[in-house]
């Protein structure tokens, strides 16, 4: 069986176990501290950043863009099932958000307010835990609001966010916002069409999973789980 190393509570994990969930896929699931840099894992990917993939045959696919294409080569051309769907433009718009999501988002919000509230909590002194740094996360709070405006005018225009189809852009996306959601950051309460277009693929098979990661000795935002918010 496939084994993913990933930790529960970064985007780039949660949005490769959505894209194994959508073709369906078995895989074992090895968890993998992002801050450790362990030795053992550092041979599997020198950079030490996770998601990493190895295969039965012992192939390894190391970081979200390796292990995100590797899956859809080897899933979509044997099944009905592919996150980069449509046209040459339409793939295009896909890699664009995908992009916007896991570089821009990230450094402006995602990775803030994680780090900060979930990471820090677990990290050695050494390795830069402690106390989370408030004005971090007030500017990362102060970024956000940009961001879902797009986002709500993507979910009103179209069926998913990238076109017609599901694709990789809802994946991460999702992945991204439903960590911060369950910090409670999100504010949905200005942005119904993202909130819909969230609730939906919230609502999906491949999401049960992510919505059953728990952070010890914190508890979720009240509607994390609520299909219906």
């Amino acid at each position: 069986m496939p084994q993913l190393y990933h930790y529960p509570f970064c985007p780039f994990s949660r949005r490769i176990r959505l894209a194994l969930g959508e073709y369906g896929a078995s895989f074992e699931l090895i968890e993998e501290e992002p801050w450790a840099k362990r030795a053992d894992f550092m041979i599997l990917n020198p950079t030490g950043e996770i998601p990493v993939l190895v295969d039965n045959d012992g192939s390894i696919a190391a970081g979200i863009y390796a292990v995100s294409e590797y899956l859809d080569e080897l899933y979509s051309a044997a099944s009905d099932v592919t996150l980069l769907p449509g046209s040459l433009a339409e793939r295009a718009e896909v890699r664009r958000l995908v992009d916007w999501f896991d570089h821009h988002f990230y450094v402006a919000v995602t990775g803030n307010l994680i780090t900060e509230k979930v990471y820090k909590r677990f990290m050695a002194p050494e390795q830069g835990g402690g106390a989370p740094d408030m004005l971090r996360v007030r500017q990362s709070m102060g970024n956000i609001a940009g961001y879902m405006q797009h986002i709500d005018w993507l979910a009103a225009e179209r069926s998913w966010l990238a076109g017609d189809n599901i694709s990789s852009a809802d994946l991460c996306a999702a992945a991204h916002l439903s960590c911060i959601d369950y910090l409670g950051d999100v504010p949905w309460q200005y942005h119904e069409n993202a909130k819909d277009w969230y609730a939906r693929i919230k609502s999906r098979p491949s999401f049960r999973p992510i919505l059953a990661d728990h952070i010890r000795g914190l508890n979720p935002s009240a509607h994390y789980t609520d299909l219906d918010f």
